[in-house]
């Protein structure tokens, strides 16, 4: 089967599997060459696939869209980090989910300044009339 990874920008992965594993809303599914075409919403966690030489690899994906279509397998996703070990995965996600913290806290104090342009400037619209 071919796998592809999408994301709104570029096309992260696409490699030939010979099994994937993801988990959906309902719980976790193994998506092997003969099985039948399969759509599942993704939710967070880890998106699991074997090379056709056997390698196993890991994918921690963001919530996404899972389409099996014939020998296809096409995931649509926001973020995705890729990884040989679970152990070293998980360490680039947290470092990740801090970079997204510090990033969020960034935009926040940027609204908050703007908040705060836009009152200092109603106020002195106020004091016109």
């Amino acid at each position: 089967m071919r796998l592809k990874v999408l994301q709104p920008d570029k096309v992260f992965l696409d490699t030939q599997v010979v099994k994937v594993i993801a988990e959906g809303a309902n719980g976790h599914f193994c998506l092997e060459p003969r099985h039948v075409d399969f759509v599942s919403a993704l939710v967070p966690g880890i998106l699991t696939y074997v090379e056709e030489k056997g390698k196993t690899w890991y994918l921690a994906v963001d919530e996404g869209i899972l389409v099996k279509c014939g020998m296809e397998v096409l995931v649509s996703t926001y973020k995705a980090i890729l990884g040989e070990e679970l152990v070293s995965l998980q360490a680039r996600v947290e470092a990740e989910i801090l970079k997204l913290d510090e990033g969020e806290q960034a935009a926040r104090r940027t609204l908050a300044r703007l908040e705060a342009g836009i009152l200092r400037q109603y106020g002195g619209i106020k004091e016109l009339f």
